[in-house]
């Protein structure tokens, strides 16, 4: 049969198209494969090439294919490794994410206990409740907090700390008409100084961070571990009943590692989260007082945007996402979070 008639043109056409299951599979994914490149790896890609070279401005960056930016390879590396500034934002972060994911773990079980718990009356309408800060826009949620850590003498945080004081005192002077015959005022270690600067003050920066972190992010962690709950076995808590077993041996023994899966993966999830956040220090302080408490993020967007220093900004950007990869990548290999939940 000759090539040129209708037919062999077919036949030919036939050919070119993929026939076996593994052909048209492979044409299926090509496009999504296409999209990921284009929306992933293409801005790390370039990412990666401005971080060698030594672009200061918006301007050099569109201008750096018509050679008005050179080439520096590692250079940038090499002064950013050298950065005591640099450090220190790694340090904060990472004190950041351990002391908010530690925070987070015992609001979530706390409140995740309580909303299944059988003696607890109107636990759907709590539930509900709960999942509440999701609806806000973070950025309105953040304002709102740092209107409440005010460093005015009537903040509402500075508010509370006086109560707190009030309350000291007023127990101490308690105790002092009980026993009067000794004399006691209330200890200072336990007394706090107030007005508090929460935007001044290092740790009371930090400390604001922190609460409006977990604020933010505790409604997706207690969803998951209200329905990892719900799905405990009673049998095994019947068992250990039988075995004598008190609460806290049960919580202990039978519910944490019957939802240990469920709870490492809204672990990791919210710390890669709180490792990437920069709307809480910056809307707080801009990472101060000074630079030191500016998160990574908040590091490499002043370098960039404050100090035109887009290479420098760009290797500070390629560091974080190495430690998120290789957070992520020990995640995977010492969890199941591969698998899912």
């Amino acid at each position: 049969m000759s090539v040129d008639t209708p037919e062999g043109v077919g036949n030919r056409i036939r050919r070119l198209l993929p026939s076996s299951a593994t052909d048209i599979g492979v044409v299926l994914v090509l496009p999504g494969l296409v999209l990921f490149s284009l929306f992933m790896l293409f801005p790390i890609a370039f990412l990666v090439y401005l971080s060698i070279t030594d672009v200061s401005r918006a301007g050099d960056v569109i201008g750096i294919f018509q050679g008005e930016a050179s080439i520096v390879w590692f250079a940038n590396y090499l002064e950013l490794f050298a950065d005591g500034e640099f450090w220190n934002s790694i340090g904060v972060t990472w004190l950041y994410v351990g002391v908010s994911l530690g925070l987070k773990l015992v609001l979530t079980l706390v409140i995740a206990i309580l909303l299944t718990h059988d003696r607890v009356a109107g636990k759907r309408y709590m539930r509900a409740l709960v999942i509440v800060p999701m609806g806000f826009p973070p950025i309105f949620v953040i304002t709102i907090w740092r209107a409440i850590f005010s460093p005015a003498a009537f903040g509402p945080f500075n508010r509370l700390v006086s109560a707190y004081n009030d309350v000291v005192i007023g127990l101490a002077e308690l105790v002092d008409t009980i026993a009067f015959f000794v004399a006691l005022r209330a200890p200072e270690l336990l007394l706090v100084d107030v007005p508090v600067n929460w935007t001044g003050g290092r740790w009371a920066a930090f400390f604001g961070y922190v609460v409006t972190e977990t604020w933010l992010a505790y409604p997706f962690m207690v969803i998951i571990v209200v329905s990892a709950l719900q799905d405990v076995p009673m049998e095994l808590h019947d068992a250990a009943k039988v075995d004598g077993a008190g609460y806290l041996n049960r919580l202990r023994h039978v519910t944490i590692p019957a939802i240990k899966g469920p709870l490492v993966f809204a672990s990791i999830l919210t710390a890669a989260t709180s490792f990437q956040n920069f709307l809480i220090p910056w809307v707080f302080n801009k990472g101060g007082p000074g630079r030191s408490n500016e998160l990574l993020l908040v590091y490499g967007y002043r370098e960039a945007r404050v100090f035109n220093e887009y290479a420098m900004s760009s290797a500070i950007m390629v560091v974080a996402i190495g430690f998120i990869g290789l957070f992520m990548w020990l995640a995977v290999k010492k969890t199941n979070l591969a698998d899912g939940v």
